[in-house]
């Protein structure tokens, strides 16, 4: 006869442990029939009852632990009928059949044990009955301001049922968490749930064969801890978060799915320490992907750039990139894309010519990045794109088909120059002027009479103490506008930048290294004609120079006699004219 069904929890426990338990252990020891697969069984059932026995008085009042007793008695009743068919010499139904059913009874009894066992590791059972008794479906999701405690408590009542319960129980246990997650401008939810939650179960649920609904919820949960600070975000790469996001960024899930996934890689990569980790995963070609025309949204494209962009000095990345066709596609970014993705693309670029070869640069250029690259030069307005763009075209500098690309476009030295002289960036100031120096020799004269508007402003820039080599920056470029004469007869006419030119040359002056200003001075007192070089003396120039010559200063001496001489010289020449 079939005893009745228990009326509670607690008497459902007593039945399992005084009657079901005992029997089918019994029956386990002595059963003959697939002896093997019942001793196995044997080992499970002792666990189970070690566990059963152990949960605290109060544990049938948990609605997690009062399901998990539920389930447990219909599949300790069929092992039950199933020990008396194999005691049976018969084996009513065949072997194969009764060794089918004993497994799935196994695996059954299996899984409700790791329940178990989950629920009663996460202290949820051992929860005072005074203090808060968890009977709610979901717990309450606790104010922002609530207390520590009751937020850990909520936190490992969430991850028990998101393990343990229903499809519907899980949903709501994520859906709960989210809240949790979404209400927390401090981060102290997300340091919770990565210390008291299991977050390596979650990342389970990001695999293809889970839910969608679970999936979905359960990748905007990892984004939110991979975003909301270093603890959290540490805790999700340890736990191997990184290949089961650049599974749901390759998948065909809802395009915010595919963005939350990308903005968590984003933040992942992030961290130098982990920026490595992409490789090993296999992730490039996914972002690259998620990166061409057409495979999702902007937000998409940028967010999987600024990865790419945040692990491009890596070596092997960087080697990647250009076999998988990375370049054309970051071609495609600067053309058309945002102008974060922009920023993201322009960066990636940088990285390559800066670090790569001849070989890389000339990838790159051929690919057609120049083009691009000036085109958001010329008419971006954002100062951090500018700087992005302004990176990647000068690192490309030094490939002679970027130069010639480069000298044959005075559009460009017209846009260096307005960096120069309306920037309020020493960065970019000093990029320009770098660029100014490496090409201007190659230019023609009218390109260099055009950039003459950025003289005084290089003068400027050579007071300037940091960075430390703009001072460098500055005199070069002006060493190469100066190899045209009328910008040295237009410089030595403005009064204001030859006044804090010959103020460089003051020993007193000491922000400035000599290096330049003195070899600047000879350029134009060697080819600056009679009015430059009275001009510069009038100036007082000249016992400032007799001052560094008598202190050693090399060029110093130089540039006296050079001055001293053509002095003389015109001195002479006006006497013999008189």
């Amino acid at each position: 006869m079939t005893p009745a069904a228990p009326a509670s929890a607690a008497d459902a426990l007593a039945q399992i442990l005084q009657d079901l338990l005992p029997s089918v252990l019994l029956a386990a020891a002595s059963v003959r029939a697939l002896h093997s697969r019942w001793r196995a069984l044997q080992a499970s059932l002792l666990a189970l009852q070690s566990s059963l026995v152990s949960a605290p008085a109060s544990a049938p009042s948990h609605p997690l632990f009062a399901d998990l007793v539920a389930a447990l008695l219909p599949a300790l009743r069929s092992l039950h009928a199933l020990s008396v068919r194999c005691q049976d010499p018969g084996l009513p139904g065949g072997r194969l059949r009764l060794q089918s059913d004993l497994d799935m009874v196994a695996s059954s009894l299996s899984l409700l044990l790791h329940d178990l066992s989950l629920l009663l590791r996460s202290g949820l059972l051992s929860v005072d009955s005074e203090l808060s008794i968890p009977t709610d479906i979901v717990l309450q999701v606790p104010a922002s301001a609530a207390p520590h405690a009751d937020k850990s408590l909520f936190v490992r009542d969430a991850f028990a049922r998101l393990q343990i319960g229903s499809l519907d129980l899980k949903l709501k246990a994520l859906v709960s968490l989210l809240d949790l997650l979404g209400d927390d401008p401090t981060a102290e939810a997300a340091q919770i749930v990565a210390t008291e939650g299991d977050v390596a179960a979650l990342l389970r649920l990001l695999d293809a064969s889970s839910h969608s609904a679970l999936r979905d919820r359960a990748v905007t949960a990892v984004a939110h801890l991979a975003t909301a600070c270093a603890a959290s975000r540490r805790v999700v790469f340890d736990e191997g978060g990184l290949g089961p996001l650049l599974r749901v960024l390759d998948s065909g899930s809802p395009p915010a799915t595919r963005e939350r996934s990308a903005a968590a890689i984003v933040a992942i990569t992030g961290d130098a320490g982990s920026a490595w980790a992409l490789s090993a995963y296999g992730g490039l070609p996914i972002l690259i992907n998620a990166c061409r025309p057409g495979s999702g949204s902007p937000a998409l494209q940028a967010f999987a750039v600024a990865a790419i962009k945040n692990v491009s000095s890596v070596d092997d990345v960087r080697s990647t990139l250009v076999e998988e066709s990375g370049l054309p596609v970051l071609v495609d970014l600067l053309a058309s894309g945002t102008a974060e993705t922009q920023k993201s693309a322009a960066l990636c670029l940088w990285a390559l010519a800066s670090m790569g070869d001849h070989k890389t640069q000339n990838q790159i250029v051929q690919a057609g990045a120049l083009s691009p690259l000036l085109q958001a030069l010329h008419i971006a307005s954002d100062q951090d794109l500018h700087d992005s763009v302004l990176r990647a075209i000068h690192a490309l500098t030094s490939a002679p088909a970027a130069t010639r690309i480069l000298c044959s476009s005075p559009l460009f030295f017209a846009r260096l120059t307005d960096l120069i002289c309306s920037s309020g960036s020493f960065l970019l100031q000093q990029m320009a002027a770098d660029m100014i120096a490496d090409l201007a020799p190659t230019v023609s004269d009218d390109t260099k009479r055009c950039m003459a508007p950025c003289i005084g402003t290089l003068i400027k820039l050579m007071e300037v103490a940091k960075p430390a080599t703009i001072q460098e920056s500055a005199g070069r470029a002006l060493l190469a506008l100066f190899t045209l004469k009328s910008n040295r007869k237009g410089f030595v006419r403005d009064e204001k930048s030859l006044t804090i030119f010959v103020r460089m040359l003051d020993p007193r002056f000491q922000e400035t290294d000599k290096k330049y200003p003195l070899s600047i001075f000879l350029v134009l007192a060697m080819g600056g004609g009679n009015g430059t070089r009275r001009r510069l003396v009038d100036a007082g120039s000249c016992q400032h120079l007799q001052k560094l010559a008598d202190a050693d200063v090399p060029g110093a001496k130089k540039a006296l006699q050079r001055i001293s001489n053509n002095r003389l010289k015109s001195l002479f020449s006006i006497g013999w004219q008189n």
